[in-house]
């Protein structure tokens, strides 16, 4: 699937994204950063994308989290940056 037509089908569906049963999102203390770990490798998630996954537990759909991003911070363009963004983790095939 490609990324375009997974966002189509996530913000026009009810897709309620969650990671994937191999996938683990898990915070380097060391580093700081927030990690997905995948069966054979693992991937640092930079700036708030750590946060986004964190809500990614298949309760809420793409609006409800986007509507949760948006009450956290008012100012970013939460809207138009993160449906793509996990679109593109359902792409991969760390989302669900």
């Amino acid at each position: 699937m490609s990324v375009p037509e997974a966002l189509r089908e996530g913000v026009r569906g009810a897709w309620r994204p969650a990671l994937v049963r191999s996938v683990l999102l898990r915070h380097d203390r060391v580093r700081g950063v927030d990690l997905l770990v995948l069966p054979e490798r693992v991937v640092v998630l930079r700036g708030a994308a750590g946060g986004i996954v964190a809500l990614c537990d298949g309760e809420r759909d793409v609006a409800d989290i986007v509507a949760e991003l948006a009450r956290r911070h008012p100012d970013a363009p939460v809207a138009e940056e993160v449906p793509p963004f996990l679109a593109r983790l359902r792409a991969e095939g760390w989302l669900r």
